[in-house]
């Protein structure tokens, strides 16, 4: 028996590789799925199944492709009902991987066909659990994301509070809790960095999972303190639902280089995007005029599903070359298919065109701390809310990059501003787009809170604490 955790840390997604005697599932997987055929090919082994835990709101599945390509028969447990061919099994069926076997444990929650797979061995034994976003290590998926017109939030908090007890937490002990997602993801609030944990453990550390805890109180845990999900969630719930291009076919499409010519012709279209991807250091130095930064480097995938409002916005790329195919398998992870091209030979040939460009203006942390008194009433933190609240500059007014279209209105155009986050990535980020809006005086900080917090800057300290702590 093989069990092989597959982590995307961009997404904070965990896909599954099991195999027994030569038959392999491949659990959530991702839209690029090479990597699942290449690992089975390398193994001698067969995939058989495809299982998926729900309709994923915050990546594009690969179950599509994956089954074209292999062969292998795509599982939903109960309630689902995508658009295409699959097998709909039932709770507590029983489905043969070589000697060994998963159970389907139906367990609503999260979205009403969220489906826990049971991993038993040969004797029958329970060894395994893999709970999509059921269950996390260190909490529970948000209930707020499938929330229809006759069931709220408050409603699916109710389901996953029985689907904990009555289904998960009468299994031994020592049970494996493989989760979808780990810390970062936007799917739960608490995750522990961990990425599997002894369903034993969980029991004692896991706040959702407190043996005394009432329903009514469960309920009221997991709905408090939930930020608005991501705008691409319900896009992405569609694709996986509906179906989607064939990934090979969005790379052809996308990975088309372009002259220069080419490239302007294209940006003159009212609603195409210029997204450079480049180091964030190159970018601040110079780019394309009216360009939005997001750099693969950094969290890439998710920013660029909070940030680009429309998941069929067309784009253009500039990025370093070599990483195109990159680029493109990133953006396709989460449904942004609508690429025209990218920019041959980078910044460079645009530059070599005689092309007007743009940059930001950046300081160091210990610029800031030396005119401090000059300036602390125009320094703006990007961060979320919990990150704000653990330690800020004095006086540094939040502004999360999240809601950044939404704020753009406190952000006068004839004011300067200066920008920080932890490191300097979204900072640089939120720059690009207030450029874009007209707001010309950002300064980005290098570095961010971590550099600031090294000056003689005053940190304040927000006491903030879970619910149930």
């Amino acid at each position: 028996m093989t069990i092989e955790q597959l982590y995307t840390s961009c997404l904070a997604e965990a896909a599954y590789y099991v195999e027994s005697q030569g038959e392999a599932v491949i659990i959530d997987p991702l839209r690029d799925v090479d990597q699942y055929l290449e690992l089975a090919e390398k193994r001698g082994a067969r995939i058989k199944y495809i299982f998926e835990t729900h309709f994923h709101a915050d990546f594009v599945s690969g179950h599509l492709d994956l089954a074209r390509k292999s062969g292998a028969t795509i599982v939903y447990g109960p309630n689902a009902h995508p658009d295409f061919d699959f097998y709909p099994a039932k709770d507590e069926e029983e489905l043969e991987l070589g000697s060994y076997s998963f159970r389907v444990l139906h367990t609503p929650g999260h979205t009403m066909e969220s489906t826990t797979y049971l991993l038993l061995d040969e004797n029958g034994s329970k060894k395994a659990i893999f709970t999509g976003d059921t269950l996390f290590i260190g909490d529970v998926g948000r209930p707020d994301l499938a929330v229809k017109t006759d069931l709220t939030e408050e409603d699916l908090a109710g389901h996953l509070y029985d689907s904990l007890r009555q289904k998960i937490m009468t299994l031994p002990d020592e049970v494996i809790v493989y989760p979808g997602h780990g810390e970062g993801s936007a799917c739960g609030k608490n995750m522990s960095s961990e990425r599997f944990d002894t369903l034993g453990n969980q029991k004692k550390t896991n706040y959702a999972l407190r043996p005394s805890l009432s329903k009514e109180d469960f309920i009221k845990a997991v709905t408090s303190g939930l930020s608005a999900p991501p705008q691409y969630f319900p896009e992405n719930v569609k694709l996986n639902k509906r179906g989607y291009d064939p990934l090979d076919e969005i790379k052809s499409r996308g990975g088309k280089p372009l002259t220069v010519e080419e490239f302007e012709e294209i940006r003159q279209h009212s609603n195409t995007l210029v997204l450079d991807t480049r180091f964030k250091d190159d970018f601040a130095r110079e780019h394309i005029p009216g360009s939005v930064f997001i750099g693969i480097d950094g969290n890439f995938a998710p920013w660029v599903g909070t940030l680009i409002n429309n998941i069929n916005t067309p784009i253009l790329i500039v990025c370093d070359e070599g990483r195109i195919e990159e680029v493109l398998t990133r953006l396709s992870r989460v449904g942004y298919d609508n690429t025209m091209g990218y920019l041959k030979g980078g910044l460079k040939a645009w530059q070599e065109a005689g092309k007007e460009t743009a940059s930001i203006e950046e300081v160091e942390a210990s610029d800031v701390a030396e005119n401090f008194a000059d300036w602390k009433d125009k320094i703006i933190d990007l961060r979320k809310p919990g990150e704000y609240a653990v330690g800020h500059i004095e006086q540094a007014i939040n502004k999360p990059l999240d809601d950044i279209y939404n704020l753009m209105p406190d952000f006068d155009v004839n004011n300067t501003y200066y920008v920080h986050c932890k490191s300097g990535y979204r900072s640089l980020v939120a720059g690009s787009i207030l450029q874009k809006n007209g707001r010309k005086k950002i300064i980005n900080v290098k570095g961010g809170i971590e550099a600031l917090k090294e000056t003689t800057i005053p940190i304040v300290v927000t006491e903030e604490t879970h619910p149930l702590t």
